[in-house]
């Protein structure tokens, strides 16, 4: 029986796809990193980081740290957190493409949320590769005391496998304080003191948190706008008011959609 099961073990062994070669990290401005090897990211277009309107102070603090990244100074591990669809993902890939465009040496990989525990082998890649890497996390929660918070919280806070010096985590989260605040379980603790600071601490490891907020009318309008005189297209204020109204949200994505929209009547690309 034994010699039957090695003789399957090899033939699947023969049949099996060999592993993918990983990327080159010294040449792409973008990767995919899903837990076995670097991709390199065809067709990475970021927005000109101009267009992303009614941020500009977060703008502004993410632009400079990632310029530090890039020149090899101190830099932080970022957390954007906030509303959907106001600007987090897209600020951070539009710094990377400004970053790029001033001539300075820096690549986003865009790192699956549910493959934290690959991330040591992910630096072990990137840390000799002689360039700057933002490590891209988007839209995370976990539960209070999971495996995915005690990893991320032990890279963050400089544990045996802490990230290089030339790559910082990125983090979006739609909750400030990423892990969810379970008020039942606060009502029952011995402590409901400590069971907050829990929820805080992984938050608090990052050293800067930039907060993205719901927009009001007229910031919605002025983005649907920036974006409408880039592609010369007109549009009527009242009938975005109504995309957004029907979408119930306004947010730079609803924005986006309503001029992708304004585009198709018109019978133009984007």
């Amino acid at each position: 029986m034994s010699d039957d099961i090695a003789r399957i073990a090899a033939a699947l062994e023969r049949i099996a796809p060999p592993p993918p070669k990983s990327a080159d990290p010294r040449t792409a401005p973008a990767y995919l990193w899903r837990g076995a090897g670097l991709v390199e990211a065809h067709h990475f277009a970021p927005l000109p980081l101009d267009l992303l309107t009614g941020i500009d102070a977060q703008k502004a603090v993410l632009l400079d740290n990632a310029r530090r990244l890039a020149r090899g100074h101190a830099a932080h591990d970022v957390l954007l957190w906030g509303a959907k669809g106001t600007g987090k993902s897209a600020s951070v890939k539009s710094v990377v493409g400004t970053v790029r465009g001033e001539g300075l040496d820096l690549a986003l990989v865009d790192v699956a949320a549910d493959r934290l525990e690959t991330l040591p082998a992910l630096f072990a890649q990137v840390e000799g590769a002689g360039r700057a890497f933002i490590l891209f996390i988007d839209d995370i929660g976990f539960e209070a005391g999971g495996p995915e918070t005690r990893a991320l919280r032990s890279l963050l806070e400089g544990g045996a496998e802490a990230r290089p010096a030339n790559a910082r985590l990125h983090v979006t989260s739609n909750r400030r304080h990423i892990v969810a605040r379970d008020i039942a379980e606060q009502d029952s603790a011995i402590n409901p003191r400590d069971v907050v600071d829990d929820r805080l601490a992984l938050a608090d490891r990052f050293g800067l948190t930039l907060g993205f907020h719901a927009m009001d009318q007229d910031t919605y309008l002025a983005i649907v706008q920036r974006y409408a005189d880039v592609h010369g297209l007109a549009f009527d204020p009242a009938d975005a008011v109504q995309w957004a109204t029907q979408r119930g949200a306004r947010s730079g994505r609803v924005a986006w959609h309503y001029v992708t929209e304004l585009a198709g009547r018109a019978g133009r690309r984007l």
